[in-house]
């Protein structure tokens, strides 16, 4: 009675998102056209706009372009300046404003001409080569685009600007690039230093298994943990059998049940809560490029003089500062799926239970929160691996894969 319970109150919310997600996208469309609508009721005209208007000091700006006219607008050729013209804004005591065009001679990065934005289309501007030349001081900056005749439109005339400003990183942004962002970085330069042709992915590989072993032990004592509460759901199904609908006193039973077996719940948490500031400063890190000249705030001084493109980003013929839209999301969905499954083990039945299927008609889904956990989150973690970096994927496979490893070892003890 209680799984019938819990298959319908999943289908109950499974419904109740969807009208709600379509009933909050239909009104936002209607009273929010220009940003929500569809193409035929969105206004033609072009944008300019900042990603993020409070961009920290070492971060990238990022301007976007949007083209919702039907023709390609096409833009100037500008290197070795931004494909956008940047102005400093100093606001004085007297309450006025000096503006200062600012003019660049170089990129730190290859300088690449951004021909034209397409029809309903969107061009993401990256100013991270120019980030040390134009962005060295904190401040509003704007950046202005000039449109061609034929564009030029009603509000904005033939100049489109976005404003934006460069703020010191905040107290919480510091300590994560002290304590994890900058060892990072600079401990994969160590170890790059000793990989052929001083590759990043061999590096990955290798920072991916010091983690695993740096955190053998909690990792260890958290697979133990988990064993024990798989060993103990004969009992937790008794509880709820012996209790049915009183969740208070099955909660009490349950602490009870694991105090006795000396089960600490947090003992499992505690490595994945471990891991994931890792996870999170190697997305950061790789999100920057993993280029010396765009990582400059993260460098250790001893590590100043290595050049621009002293890191090789490629690996088995992946670029792994790119997505990979095949073969890693597939391949962390089985390795998460084998992991999962060992983790949580097969549902056994008791060999004297009765099972009575309800008649009439078959549920359209059927699955408890074992099913939703050894199904779902793999496909859930491949979903992100479309949008991360190899990289980032590279980590969490060979992560992953080790775990799967211990965790047939601690299965293997009896």
């Amino acid at each position: 009675m209680a799984d019938q319970k819990s298959k319908t109150s999943i289908l109950e919310f499974i419904a109740i998102f969807l009208v709600i997600y379509f009933v909050t996208n239909a009104a936002l469309s209607h009273f929010f056209p220009r940003q929500f609508g569809s193409a035929e009721q969105k206004k033609p005209s072009v944008t300019l706009s900042a990603q993020s208007k409070h961009v920290s000091v070492g971060n990238d700006p990022v301007i976007l372009i949007r083209n919702d006219t039907d023709k390609d607008l096409p833009l100037p050729a500008r290197c070795p300046q931004p494909p956008v013209d940047i102005a400093y804004i100093e606001h004085r005591s007297d309450g006025s404003e000096n503006r200062s065009d600012l003019i660049a001679n170089s990129s730190v990065l290859p300088c690449t001409e951004l021909s034209s934005v397409k029809a309903h289309g969107t061009a993401t501007i990256s100013l991270a080569g120019w980030k040390y030349v134009l962005f060295e001081r904190t401040g509003d900056y704007e950046a202005t685009l000039d449109l061609p005749d034929d564009f030029v439109q009603a509000g904005t005339g033939a100049r489109l600007s976005a404003a934006f400003s460069v703020v010191e990183p905040g107290f919480i942004t510091k300590v994560f690039r002290t304590f994890v962002t900058k060892p990072l970085f600079n401990g994969l330069l160590f170890i790059a230093s000793f990989m052929p042709g001083h590759n990043l992915g061999l590096a990955i590989i290798v920072l991916t298994i010091l983690v695993k072993i740096l955190l053998l032990v909690p990792n260890q004592h958290a697979l133990q943990g988990q064993k024990k509460i798989q060993d103990i759901q004969p009992q937790m199904e008794e509880i709820k059998k012996k209790y049915p609908g009183d969740m208070k006193r099955i909660q009490e039973e349950t602490m009870k049940l694991w105090k006795e077996q000396k089960i600490n719940p947090l003992q499992s948490c505690l490595p994945t809560l471990l891991q994931f500031p890792i996870l999170i400063g190697l997305f950061y890190v790789i999100k920057n490029g993993v280029t010396i000249a765009t990582s400059q705030h993260l460098l250790y001084s001893f590590y100043s003089h290595l050049p621009a493109n002293y890191l090789g980003n490629s690996l088995f013929g992946f670029d792994l500062l790119k997505p990979s839209y095949v073969v890693f999301p597939v391949l962390l969905v089985a390795l998460q799926f084998v992991q999962m499954r060992m983790m949580l083990g097969r549902k056994k039945k008791p060999a004297n239970e009765i099972v009575v299927k309800p008649a009439g008609k078959k549920p359209l889904i059927d699955m408890d929160q074992q099913t939703i956990m050894t199904y779902i989150l793999p496909f859930m973690i491949g979903f992100f691996a479309l949008k991360f970096p190899v990289a980032v994927s590279l980590y969490w496979g060979v992560s992953t894969l080790f775990g799967i490893g211990q965790q047939w070892v601690v299965m293997k003890k009896k």
